[in-house]
C-alpha cells in the first residue's frame, strides 16, 4: 500500500488506482484505472452516463519522466453515451479530454513555455513545438473554465492597442488593465469587429463601469469605444504622441543624410586619389557625421553619453534644421511632464511653433496633434498612459518569436494570457 501511495505521489495522480508498474523496452509503463466514483463519466461534462462500448481498447498517456526514463500511463478507454454530447470517450482523472498527456505533464510544459526558450522546452520535455502550442491552449482553456469569473470584473481604466504577430498584416488587439498592469483580453485582428467581441464579452453593465480608456488615436478604436461606452473618457496617451514626434524626427534625419549624400556626389573633384579622400568636403563629412546620430537624437537628454552630447553640439552647428527638429521633439516631450494647468498653454505654444517651423514632417505632426488636442489634454489631466500597454506589447513581441511555429493564433493568445494574465502556471507539486 505504501508503494502504491509512493507511485501515486511521484506521478501526481488523484482518484486513480495503480494496478502495475512495468518496463516496456526503454519506457516505463504504469497500468492505472479510475476510482469507482470517476468511472463511466462523460469526458466533456463529467456527468455519469451509461457505458456504450469498450472503445479502441487500451490507451497510453505521456506522464512526467521518472529520472531519465520516458513514462506512460496505460488504461482502458471505454466510451459512454452522454445525453448532451453523444458517444464520447469516458473521463479519466489524470488527463484532459482528447489529450495525450497527463495534467502534470501539461502543467510543466506550460510553465516552461512561459519561462524558458522554445529549444529548452522541446528538448527537456521531448515533444514537438506544435505539441507545446496545443498544450498551452488546453491549459489556458482549462484555467478559464475552472475560474469563478472571466477576469473582466472591476475594470475601470483600460488601455487598448494592437500588435503585429506575423507577416502579411496579422494583428492582435490587446486590452490591459491600467490599475493592475495585467493583460485581460486579446483577440485576433485589429478592427471594430475584433474590439466589439471584447465589449460583447464585457456586457452593458460592466461597460458602464469603465471610466477611462487610453489608445493610440486609431479611429476604429475611438468609434467602437464611443459606441459601446458613450460616457467613458478617451485619452490619446503621451507615449504615442512622443512616438509620433520621434518618427517625424527620424524622417528629418534621414532626409538630411540623403541630402548630404547628394551634395557629396557633386563636390568639385579638384583632387584625385588619396589627396581627394583626405580633402575636406562638406557633403561627405556631413553625411558621415549624420550617419551615427540616431541615438543622440532619440535619447532623452539626461540619458546621453558624453560622446552623444558632443554629437548634438556638432549637429547644432552642421545642420541647424535637424537640430531645430530635435528641439521640437524635446519641447513636446516636456509638455507631458507638466501639471495639467500648465500643459494646456504650453501645448498651444508648441503647436504654433511647429506650424511655422518650415519642417514638413513637423508641420504635418502639428496638424495631427491639433486634431487630437482634446484627447491628448484629457490623457494628461487624468494621467492616462499606454506605457503599461506598450510594456505588455514588448513582451508579446518576444513571445511571438518564441511561439514561431504555432499552428493557430489561439495558442499564441493562450501563451500571452498565461505569461501576462491572471492565470500564471505553476510547476506541478507547488502551491
Amino acid at each position: 500500500m505504501a508503494l502504491v501511495s509512493l507511485w501515486r505521489g511521484l506521478l501526481g495522480l488523484e482518484h486513480t488506482a495503480i494496478e502495475n508498474v512495468r518496463r516496456d523496452g526503454d519506457v516505463l509503463v504504469v497500468d492505472v484505472r479510475p476510482m469507482a466514483r470517476q468511472r463511466d463519466r462523460c469526458g466533456r461534462c463529467r456527468r455519469r452516463c451509461p457505458r456504450y462500448d469498450t472503445g479502441r481498447g487500451r490507451r497510453r498517456w505521456r506522464s512526467l519522466d521518472q529520472g531519465t526514463t520516458l513514462t506512460f500511463l496505460e488504461a482502458d478507454a471505454p466510451r459512454v453515451r452522454c445525453r448532451q454530447h453523444g458517444v464520447v470517450v469516458a473521463h479519466v482523472p489524470w488527463a484532459a479530454h482528447d489529450a495525450g498527456h497527463t495534467h502534470t505533464f501539461d502543467a510543466q510544459v506550460a510553465w516552461l513555455a512561459t519561462k524558458t526558450s522554445k529549444a529548452a522546452t522541446t528538448e527537456l520535455m521531448r515533444i514537438a513545438w506544435r505539441t507545446v502550442g496545443a498544450i498551452i491552449a488546453r491549459v489556458w482553456d482549462a484555467a478559464e473554465a475552472a475560474a469563478p469569473t472571466d477576469g473582466l470584473d472591476g475594470l475601470s481604466r483600460i488601455g487598448i492597442d494592437e500588435i503585429s504577430y506575423r507577416r502579411n498584416m496579422k494583428y492582435l488587439t490587446v486590452v490591459v488593465d491600467h490599475d493592475t498592469g495585467l493583460l485581460v483580453w486579446a483577440g485576433e485582428g485589429r478592427s471594430r469587429a475584433t474590439l466589439r467581441a471584447f465589449f460583447d464579452e464585457l456586457g452593458p453593465e460592466r461597460c458602464a463601469q469603465l471610466t477611462h480608456v487610453s489608445a493610440d488615436g486609431a479611429s476604429w478604436i475611438e468609434e467602437e469605444v464611443t459606441l459601446c461606452c458613450p460616457n467613458v473618457v478617451i485619452g490619446i496617451d503621451p507615449f504615442h504622441v512622443v512616438k509620433w514626434a520621434n518618427e517625424a524626427l527620424a524622417r528629418v534625419r534621414i532626409d538630411a543624410w540623403q541630402d548630404a549624400r547628394r551634395l557629396a556626389r557633386f563636390d568639385p573633384p579638384t583632387l584625385t586619389g588619396w589627396a581627394r579622400r583626405s580633402q575636406w568636403l562638406p557633403g561627405r563629412d556631413l553625411a558621415r557625421g549624420l550617419k551615427g546620430s540616431r541615438f543622440a537624437l532619440s535619447k532623452n537628454p539626461e540619458n546621453l553619453t558624453d560622446r552623444q552630447r558632443a554629437k548634438l553640439e556638432w549637429i547644432a552647428t552642421a545642420d541647424p534644421r535637424l537640430y531645430r527638429a530635435y528641439l521640437l521633439k524635446e519641447a513636446l516631450r516636456l509638455v507631458f511632464q507638466m501639471p495639467p494647468e500648465q500643459a494646456r498653454p504650453e501645448l498651444d505654444r508648441w503647436l504654433a511653433w511647429a506650424r511655422r517651423c518650415r519642417i514638413p514632417a513637423f508641420v504635418e505632426l502639428a496638424r495631427k496633434i491639433r486634431r487630437y488636442r482634446d484627447r491628448i489634454l484629457t490623457a494628461i489631466e487624468h494621467n492616462l498612459s499606454n506605457g503599461r500597454v506598450e510594456g505588455v506589447n514588448t513582451r508579446i513581441r518576444l513571445l511571438t518569436r518564441i511561439a514561431f511555429g504555432f499552428h493557430t493564433s489561439h495558442a499564441l493568445i493562450a501563451l500571452a494570457m498565461l505569461s501576462l494574465g491572471r492565470h500564471r502556471p505553476a510547476l506541478p507539486g507547488r502551491t
